[in-house]
């Protein structure tokens, strides 16, 4: 890990050879042509300019550095804004490739302008060849060949993946409508400026699978676009583009949502997928969102994640109910495993197959305790013998510092404290009713 001005950083070694098969001395992962090169590059350069931009408090370029996977059938390549608070994935499919077969291989690498400039010629017929190897990513146009050289990947990039895959495994398709449709819509979308920063939340109504209507207030039927300004990296994309699928949490049982949600828009294109996904808030990075600590507090799930990492083997589409039968675990205690198994960036979601998949980043999720401080709060606590329980209730603290931590009829748990009232569980649990969970958890399996 470094630190400079720009903000701390990863090194990203090469995942090597690491393969289904086992270790390859020199591995390439794809030399060949993309079927639909313009629309390749428009997409390229909307994962690109993702990196490149901050949503909230936009500030100078910082990175312009996807992730680009190998998965036997595919290439993906992702990244984040420089806020964190936006997720951009573009998924090349098996008919979006004209070449060698698809290896296996995770690296990360520069996007600098001198190619951003060739991706921005590409037209018509022009051909777009990609080598992928571990170190680098060369791509040759009628401008040239390039070649771009592994960069560190950000600290905050790998907590982001982990809770992105956590929240987008919750979302439900809410709308698809024509591409056409979806950009006549986009260029109604005001343009960010420095005093914005993309704080504005909208609702739009699906209507009749054909088109989005705006409308004053959440409702039922609605779907929220938070810092819906964010939406504009797609507009370049758009005119490649057949449909639009739109995916958010599954409607309020009661009717209304008043709170704003993260969504998703998946545009397709020729042989491709392109995922857009916008946090809560424009504030908000995903790298915050503590929809991991659940997990990872109970000693079972990391447990669990050893044996289902060890299982795990490239797959594009993981398939939970067969890794169950593997592994002789319950589905639920899969979920949670590959929940751990992403702080450390392992696992992705797809939400067009409704599935996770594996990528290799040479990250332990055991270095997931450093990287998030509620959780290791939560460890101290219970260290310190400061978890009292009292049935429904319990006291966590000492003196002054005490908080009462109250569980409903469900088992959600809530809590007194600063944390709780500022965000009432919309951000994951506080330290305290994390180190509630542990200490029910550890009595609940001394009981047995």
């Amino acid at each position: 890990m470094s630190e400079s001005t720009a903000g701390r950083s990863l090194a990203l070694e090469t995942s090597g050879g690491a393969t289904p098969a086992g270790e390859v001395a020199n591995p390439r992962f794809f030399h060949g042509f993309l079927t639909a090169p313009a629309a390749a590059a428009a997409a390229l350069l909307a994962v690109a300019d993702v990196a490149a931009t901050r949503y909230y408090q936009p500030a100078a370029s910082a990175s312009l550095d996807p992730v680009v996977t190998a998965d036997g059938d595919r290439l993906r390549m992702e990244s984040f804004s420089g806020c964190c608070g936006v997720y951009a994935r573009l998924d090349v499919l098996a008919p979006g490739l004209d070449g060698d077969d698809v290896g296996h291989g995770t690296t990360n690498v520069d996007i600098n302008s001198p190619l951003r400039r060739a991706l921005a010629r590409i037209g018509g017929l022009d051909p777009l060849q990609l080598t992928v190897g571990p170190g680098e990513l060369e791509v040759t146009t009628l401008d040239g060949r390039f070649v771009e050289k592994q960069v560190p990947l950000p600290e905050r990039w790998l907590r982001g993946f982990a809770e992105a895959q956590v929240l987008a495994a919750g979302f439900i398709p809410r709308a698809e409508i024509p591409a056409a449709e979806a950009s006549a819509f986009l260029r109604t979308l005001p343009r960010p400026t420095l005093r914005s920063g993309a704080r504005t939340t909208r609702w739009v109504v699906p209507v009749g699978g054909r088109t989005l209507r705006p409308t004053s207030r959440p409702s039922r039927d609605a779907v929220c676009l938070p810092g819906p300004e964010r939406l504009l990296a797609l507009q370049q994309v758009l005119r490649h583009a057949t449909t639009v699928r739109l995916y958010a949490p599954a409607r309020a049982e009661s009717g209304a949502e008043s709170d704003a949600a993260a969504v998703v828009w998946e545009v397709q294109l020729p042989g491709m997928r392109l995922t857009l996904m916008l946090s809560q808030n424009a504030s908000r990075g995903f790298s915050g969102e503590g929809g991991v600590l659940n997990d990872l507090a109970t000693g079972a799930a990391a447990d669990d994640a050893d044996l289902v990492s060890a299982l795990l083997a490239w797959e594009p589409r993981i398939d939970v109910a067969e890794l169950s039968r593997q592994a002789g675990l319950p589905a639920e205690r899969v979920r949670a495993a590959l929940t751990v198994l992403g702080t450390s960036g392992q696992i992705g979601y797809d939400l067009a197959e409704e599935a996770h998949f594996h990528r290799h980043l040479p990250f332990s999720a055991g270095g997931a305790e450093a990287r998030n401080p509620r959780l290791r709060g939560a460890r101290a606590l219970v260290a310190d013998g400061a978890v009292r329980l009292d049935g429904a209730l319990a006291s966590v603290g000492r003196g002054d510092h005490t908080h009462v931590v109250r569980a409903d009829d469900t088992g959600r748990l809530s809590c007194t404290c600063l944390w709780w009232a500022k965000y009432r569980g919309g951000r994951g649990p506080c330290k305290h009713a994390l180190a509630v969970s542990m200490v029910r958890d550890s009595t609940t399996k001394a009981a047995r």
